[in-house]
């Protein structure tokens, strides 16, 4: 079955001159599904260094590791003239594009995996040459999203899941991680470097992740400065694991004990992110 069939029969005006399919990657690589799971997909498409989307529909594809494999991730109209804009970064230029998802095809958006070979490594196609040879592979019962809860020795989130779960406040996660508090890890990707933390009283841990979620710091003066002046998209460098659980109702000098032994452990005093 042909999946722009299946996607016109809910938006009929979708035509094949008029789209543009849209094959998103992380530099080739498949595409960072926490990305797409907290929302911030349509975001991260409306910027491109070039006019791709100089057509009315914009149909995107993510890139799943599976060989051959994409999400479907929504039709998408391009509702007025992009603009050029310049990063504040690096003073590159962009070009910021009106996009909106159309609501007809969204029962499917997260849900759709089509069957394709990319030709070679372009990312963005005229519709009419290509969509002959987009099939249908399958459609998850639910849209894509985090997971039930694995178990304490399993957690490992993404700063992108973590803020999906308590926008979510997934009852499973929450649940768990606000029944108990101890010591847990995070982990800056993007220099190598350590933070213990612990989390202990009402809450447990999930209120002190809530609070990471919120801000990125969690108001630690060391990872506050990590992310100073990128806010939000710094602290998406960031790893959340837990190294040890307490009893909520375990002392707060007995926890603060065990993030010193761990703080020792790790070294994150004096080649990590712990101030003291």
């Amino acid at each position: 079955m042909r999946v722009f069939g299946m996607i016109q029969s809910l938006v009929p005006e979708l035509q094949p001159q008029k789209t543009k399919i849209h094959l998103a990657t992380e530099r080739g690589a498949p595409f960072r599904l926490d990305v797409f799971a907290s929302g911030g997909f349509p975001e991260w498409q409306r910027y491109q260094t070039q006019r791709n989307f100089e057509r009315p529909f914009v149909l995107s594809l993510l890139k799943l590791p599976e060989r051959e494999r994409w999400l479907f991730g929504g039709v998408h109209m391009v509702d007025g003239p992009c603009e050029r804009r310049r990063s504040p970064e690096n003073d590159e230029e962009y070009f910021h594009y009106p996009l909106n998802e159309h609501e007809g095809a969204t029962e499917l958006t997260g849900r759709l995996v089509a069957a394709f070979r990319r030709p070679g490594r372009q990312s963005y196609l005229n519709a009419e040459t290509w969509i002959d040879q987009i099939h249908l592979a399958e459609v998850y019962p639910k849209r894509l999203s985090i997971g039930d809860f694995p178990g304490y020795r399993s957690v490992e989130l993404t700063f992108d899941e973590l803020r999906l779960l308590a926008k979510q406040g997934t009852d499973s996660w929450r649940s768990s991680l606000s029944s108990v508090g101890g010591v847990y890890l995070i982990s800056d990707t993007e220099s190598g470097h350590l933070y213990v933390g612990s989390a202990s009283g009402a809450g447990g841990i999930w209120q002190r992740w809530s609070d990471y979620a919120a801000t990125g710091h969690g108001g630690n003066v060391e990872l506050r400065t990590v992310i100073n002046g990128s806010g939000l998209e710094r602290a998406r460098a960031f790893r959340f694991s837990i190294l040890e659980i307490a009893d909520i109702h375990t002392g707060d000098a007995d926890v603060i004990a065990r993030e010193c032994h761990w703080k020792r452990a790790l070294l994150s005093r004096s080649h990590g992110l712990n101030g003291n």
